[in-house]
């Protein structure tokens, strides 16, 4: 193939990011030597065929979780994407510990490996995270930005493997490495998408989207020598921007003109998923500008990458389609299968109760979809935010941890990613580097990813008591 001579390479290239970032990145295989994962099972994939036939890339048969297939992508590379990972809603039908080995242990094994064959020094480390860390936020607290508190929603293992991955990212000893957290990412695949998660996403919160073909854009940008140094060592938000910022209902409506007809709004969750506007996601756009594509943009020009039968037959067959639709609600994982057979849990985490479910309206007419306030609202972090990381002293450090309910139990901060010992309120003590503390929004690594905790977390923890706040009743969604 030809290339150039910076070394590239991209895991999840099979995924919907990666094919778009396989697409940006060749466009500058004249600077850019490509190498890509692809695991010996999707060898027949598509896009390994295409890289075949077009030579536009080295693929390196392997698999995250096997340590050593790494070394020949990461050997001496410049810069590591890694996309790659196990994402919902397959990764919620998947064994927790499969999960965690491919996200959590792939990890792992990309830092290893950038250590071991490569340069922790110069090698750049890209890691994409997700917006589900964050978990719910719906109104009033839908405004968000990265430093908020890590929250994990019921249920969410993926989030909970995404949170334990980026820490060990963070803490990786790579001097440049950087986390950036995926929104609802549109692509032209999710016509095909038939999953029970569908009612799991409530009518009246947001999402900030991003687009596939601005993701791939944003894989290419980060790659560039103009990177400014300020991006690296950071937290950032992949988002679209203002003209990204939609209520799901307002989703639903611009993807399916007769939703009215197709859906009925008790088979949607009330809380206990995610989604968030970004107060901070221009800041992404200000370092490595990415954005082309609103979701606007991208919903106008969807309809032409969906087979004609496939965009007929909803508006032909509403009633047909309805029961289909309806079908998928009463399967395992969906939202009515949890009432039919009375599964008190996932009641109680996606609608607060029976009674609040009984009181959502059976139809559009009656059902309230509502607008949320458009002007941005920032959450307290508990430290001088007027300080860089570089200025940081053992009093902001201590300030973040008594306003986590917990305490610093060092002595000096010797630098943002210096790692220190901290305790949380249920008196769990964990080393943690104040970067991936005060900047990532993470605190004890223990109550973090246990939604259980989150009560006596929230009595105790005026910083995350900000977004514990889920809705008791359907009025309140």
């Amino acid at each position: 193939m030809t290339s150039g001579g910076k070394k590239v390479f991209l895991t999840g290239v099979t995924g919907n990011m990666g094919r778009e970032a396989l697409k940006r990145l060749v466009e500058h295989r004249d600077a850019i030597a490509l190498t890509v994962l692809i695991r010996p099972e999707e060898m027949g994939h598509p896009v390994a065929r295409h890289i075949r036939r077009t030579d536009c890339a080295t693929i390196v048969v392997g698999d995250l979780t096997k340590p050593d297939s790494l070394d020949d992508g990461i050997r001496g590379a410049d810069v590591v994407l890694h996309v790659g990972g196990l994402v919902s809603p397959l990764a919620d039908r998947m064994p927790p510990e499969v999960v965690t080995a491919v996200n959590v242990g792939g990890a792992r094994n990309i830092v290893a490996a950038i250590h071991r064959v490569a340069d922790p020094e110069r090698t750049r480390l890209v890691y994409i995270g997700t917006v589900a860390q964050t978990g719910s936020r719906n109104t009033p607290i839908h405004w968000g930005r990265t430093g908020d508190p890590i929250k994990i929603s019921t249920y969410d293992h993926y989030a909970v493997t995404k949170t334990q991955a980026e820490a060990v990212i963070a803490q990786g000893g790579i001097r440049h490495w950087v986390s950036l957290r995926q929104s609802g990412m549109a692509h032209h695949e999710m016509w095909r998408m038939f999953d029970p998660i569908m009612f799991h996403n409530p009518l009246n919160g947001v999402f900030e989207w991003s687009t596939a073909n601005d993701s791939g854009r944003l894989m290419a940008a980060v790659c560039d020598d103009g990177v400014p140094a300020a991006f690296w060592r950071g937290f950032y938000n992949i988002g679209g921007g203002a003209t990204s910022r939609v209520v799901n209902h307002e989703f639903m409506a611009a993807s399916m003109a007769n939703y009215r007809e197709v859906l009925r709004p008790h088979w949607f969750a009330t809380r206990n998923f995610h989604g968030q506007w970004y107060s901070d996601s221009d800041r992404l756009e200000a370092l490595v500008p990415f954005r082309e594509q609103s979701i606007h943009e991208h919903l106008a020009d969807a309809p032409t990458h969906i087979p004609a039968l496939a965009r007929l037959v909803p508006k032909l067959l509403p009633g047909m389609v309805r029961k289909r639709i309806e079908g998928l609600a009463r399967a395992p994982g969906g939202s009515l299968h949890w009432f039919e057979t009375n599964d008190e849990a996932h009641i109680h985490s996606y609608f607060g109760s029976r009674e609040a479910w009984e009181a959502i309206p059976r139809n559009w007419t009656n059902y309230a979809l509502k607008q949320p306030s458009r002007d941005p609202v920032n959450l307290d972090h508990g430290y001088d935010e007027t300080r860089t990381p570089e200025e940081w002293r053992i009093g902001d450090l201590r300030d973040a941890a008594a306003f986590r309910g917990g305490r610093c139990h060092a002595d000096a901060c010797d630098g943002p990613d210096h790692a220190v010992e901290w305790s949380c309120a249920s008196g769990h003590r964990f080393t943690m580097t104040p970067n991936l503390y005060l900047r990532g929004g993470h605190w004890c690594p223990t109550c973090m990813i246990d939604p259980t905790t989150y009560d006596a977390t929230a009595a105790t923890s005026p910083f995350f008591r900000q977004v514990w706040t889920e809705p008791t009743s359907a009025a309140d969604a």
